[in-house]
């Protein structure tokens, strides 16, 4: 399946998200019945096959069926060198499975769940630990409540 405008996915009942980074993946999942995110684990990338394996099996673990993948645009909206390898990514991902996927604007994503996590004053290696997979999250949650939006207001 091509890569669909996140109103497609209005129709899944449980979506993940990934945050995909040059290190690692966050991944998180919700249902858009009740439009919300948890967070659920990081990989530590390695080869792609073993990378897309993982984010299948939670997938199918998880009764996902749609996909909201971060895009890391620049401030001003422009796509850099990280937008493009993310997209690659998805669309290795979408050559593997058929299956509904979405990107989000995830700008800022990552300083906001930083930023929160200072401010519960968590350890730095707490952090570290937690902040793709709570990256995903946030990235999840603004697609959901989108979605939400768009079936209230019709």
């Amino acid at each position: 399946m091509p890569v669909v405008e996140i109103e497609a996915l209005a129709t899944k009942s449980r979506l993940m998200a990934l945050d995909v980074g040059d290190k690692t993946v966050g991944l998180a999942v919700g249902t858009t019945a009740l439009a919300v995110a948890s967070p659920l684990e990081t990989i530590r990338r390695t080869k792609f096959s073993a990378d897309a394996r993982r984010v299948f099996a939670l997938a199918d673990e998880h009764d996902a069926d749609g996909l909201v993948v971060g895009l890391p645009v620049n401030m001003d909206g422009s796509e850099g060198r990280r937008c493009q390898s993310v997209r690659q990514f998805a669309a290795n991902l979408l050559a593997l499975r058929d299956v509904e996927l979405a990107f989000w604007d995830e700008r800022l994503s990552t300083a906001a769940v930083t930023r929160t996590m200072i401010e519960a004053d968590l350890s730095r290696r707490k952090r570290a630990a937690a902040v793709d997979r709570l990256a995903a999250a946030y990235i999840l949650q603004g697609a959901l409540e989108r979605l939400r939006n768009l079936s209230e207001n019709g």
